[in-house]
């Protein structure tokens, strides 16, 4: 009784300091402010959702090996901090032991779609396996999502889906939005990174939320399956709308985030940009993660069936705005 009670009160603990009331801005926020989370995605039917906005030139190399800079020792899948012999260090994401599909797929595959339609991502990739070079010597290990360190983003600590400016603005409604299209069931804090982004411009923060692995199956407050076509297809994701907002069958944690919140013109928003994306570019994301064809293909069936709901629910919003 008071190992099982002691779990809980660890686990409310562990929540309820993201589960304030939301706090709207006083002022809206200008369109500089916006960028930081979201641009306005140019030419979006020509872009790369294989090698992503970062593009091939900072992939790692399956063929060069990575000297192992330090072990993960923190959340559920393995993982290692390596560099490659070019000098350049990753975070490596690994699949678990046993049992849950691996997170890496996933997390590629959310944010090259995320990037496409114009939210800022760190550089991702994918690699099946690679070489490790460590104090036993060298072999051939499993792969999984590779996220470069690269020099032009300073990490800056984490920014907050319920305070700040972007709160209640388009491109974050429509953020969460796609979230809770995809099943993303992990909306904390913890995984939203402030970026101090540097190019030829000069210096601009990036709000990013990262980590996008725990999707594309159920979602819940206790070990939601990611990566579950079955369960993905099983969940439902619009369930109707009440008092002028969307309902949704999100589970997970911080409900306050979806309930009373987003609105029908928000869900066609989100479904505009993301129909957007042609077949041969979702193609491209799926196989950016490792997916197979045949393994994408029973995703993309939900996929398309919740892009028509949403299409539809803004359809018939917008046809009681005529009334």
């Amino acid at each position: 009784m008071f190992v099982a009670f002691t779990a809980a009160a660890l686990t409310l603990a562990l929540y309820m300091p993201f589960c304030a009331k939301v706090i709207d801005p006083a002022a809206p926020p200008s369109s500089d402010e916006i960028r930081r989370l979201w641009e306005p995605p140019e030419a979006l039917a020509e872009r790369d959702l294989f090698y992503g906005p970062w593009g091939p030139e900072r992939a790692p190399d399956p063929a060069l090996t990575y000297t192992l800079v330090e072990r993960k020792h923190t959340g559920v899948n393995p993982g290692m901090t390596v560099r490659d012999s070019l000098g350049h260090e990753w975070s490596v994401k690994q699949a678990p032991p046993e049992g849950q599909p691996p997170e890496g797929p996933i997390e590629v595959l959310v944010s090259r779609v995320l990037s496409a339609i114009g939210y800022h991502q760190p550089p991702v990739y994918f690699l099946r396996e690679f070489t490790l070079a460590d104090d036993w010597g060298t072999r051939r290990e499993p792969g999984g999502r590779f996220r470069l360190k690269d020099g032009s983003l300073k990490d800056r600590g984490t920014w907050s889906w319920q305070e700040g400016p972007l709160v209640g603005t388009r491109p974050y409604q429509g953020l969460l939005v796609v979230l809770l299209l995809l099943n993303s069931s992990d909306l904390k804090n913890a995984n939203n990174t402030l970026y101090e982004h540097q190019r030829a411009g000069g210096t601009e923060l990036w709000y990013v939320v990262r980590d996008l692995g725990t999707a594309l199956g159920s979602t819940g407050r206790l070990a939601p399956r990611r990566g579950d076509a079955a369960a993905f297809a099983r969940q439902p994701f619009i369930t109707g709308t009440a008092g002028g907002f969307v309902q949704f069958g999100y589970r997970g944690w911080h409900q306050e985030l979806v309930r009373g919140r987003i609105t029908p013109a928000d869900v066609a928003w989100a479904a505009d940009l993301l129909s957007r994306i042609a077949d041969r570019q979702w193609d491209e994301a799926f196989r950016a993660g490792g997916f197979t064809a045949a393994a994408s293909a029973p995703f993309r069936d939900v996929i398309k069936r919740r892009l028509n709901e949403a299409a539809n629910l803004g359809a018939a919003g917008r046809a009681n705005e005529g009334q």
